[in-house]
């Protein structure tokens, strides 16, 4: 099991705290063995001292024991000070550092063109995420969650700490210049709030929203989402077509890991595709059926079939230069 990480800041309260104790140990211990006095006169007699309160003493000290206690008057008082000192840094620094990495990630997301925008870092927006990275894609996270701004800092995302339905929130993310935005918070209301601030802002955005409940396909869509997608009725759908035929299903896997799968993309031909007007022997993809405009499928196309504006191709992943 890898040992638990601690900030700067409480590594440092430890290391003063356990000074702190120690300067206490050799007072107690002191007073104990050079006046010989009881266990709770010797501690009480450190602690004051360590504080500088300014009480009486305990009992009368000699020549020794007062030379003594000046030992632990400067061990206590230093202690108290340099441990001040660096719980100070400690703060500061850590403040500077936060500063400084909001102004670098906002610096970088000014910069996005043709990137994605997730919103939410759940379960589906990590997911998500994953998928973008592995594709070498731009993207933005956007979550107000403040219990997830750790996680995305150790996973390096780029992120925003804000709502994603606001629209101030979604044009400092570059909507107007994004690619696409997928919806992946897990409330409908939410996600149909989102869709239509960045559908005003980005006419011509793509938009993937998450459904939960099934009357949320038509609100999302109505409110101007490309796809919607219902990770429970998908992951449903997996697991009924992995119990009638797990050979199938495990060829076209769509698990995290690539042990012996096959990825497959569904592609909407549209301009400027170099595929137009091109037969599928001459594309030279891989193609497993084609949907015409009107519904109708082709599987398994000819070399011959001609691909057309409109038609939604069926493919083996790594031709997206198409």
């Amino acid at each position: 099991m890898a040992a638990p990480s601690y900030s700067p800041l409480i590594r440092r309260m430890v290391r003063i705290g356990a000074a702190f104790a120690a300067v206490v140990v050799y007072g107690t211990v002191g007073y104990i063995v050079l006046e010989g006095w009881p266990f709770l006169d010797a501690l009480y007699m450190t602690i004051t001292t360590m504080t500088t309160v300014g009480f009486r003493e305990v009992n009368e000290l000699d020549t020794g024991g007062r030379l003594f206690t000046l030992t632990v008057v400067v061990l206590g008082v230093g202690t108290a000070l340099i441990g001040i000192s660096l719980l100070a840094a400690a703060i500061a620094e850590a403040e500077l550092g936060g500063l400084t990495r909001r102004r670098r990630m906002a610096k970088r997301i000014e910069g996005l063109e043709e990137h994605f925008i997730v919103c939410a870092y759940g379960r589906v927006g990590r997911a998500a995420v994953r998928e973008l990275q592995a594709a070498g894609v731009d993207f933005v996270v956007i979550d107000p969650k403040e219990e997830l701004q750790e996680r995305m800092e150790r996973d390096g995302v780029p992120f925003m700490m804000d709502d994603p339905s606001l629209e101030p929130v979604l044009r400092r993310a570059r909507v107007e210049a994004a690619r696409g935005l997928i919806c992946a918070v897990d409330s409908d209301a939410t996600n149909v709030f989102i869709t239509l601030a960045a559908r005003s802002l980005n006419p011509d955005l793509f938009i993937v929203a998450r459904a939960s409940e099934p009357d949320s396909y038509d609100r999302l869509e109505r409110a101007g989402a490309d796809r919607v997608v219902s990770p429970y009725v998908s992951s449903g759908r997996h697991m009924v077509r992995m119990a009638l035929d797990p050979t199938i299903v495990d060829l076209f896997s769509e698990e995290a890991d690539d042990r012996g799968s096959i990825d497959i993309e569904e592609r909407r031909i549209e301009t400027p595709s170099k595929l137009i007007g091109m037969t599928v022997g001459e594309s030279n993809v891989p193609i497993l059926a084609i949907r015409r405009s009107d519904g109708s499928v082709e599987p398994t196309p000819d070399s011959n079939f001609v691909i057309e504006e409109g038609h939604v191709v069926l493919m083996l992943r790594g031709n997206a230069g198409h």
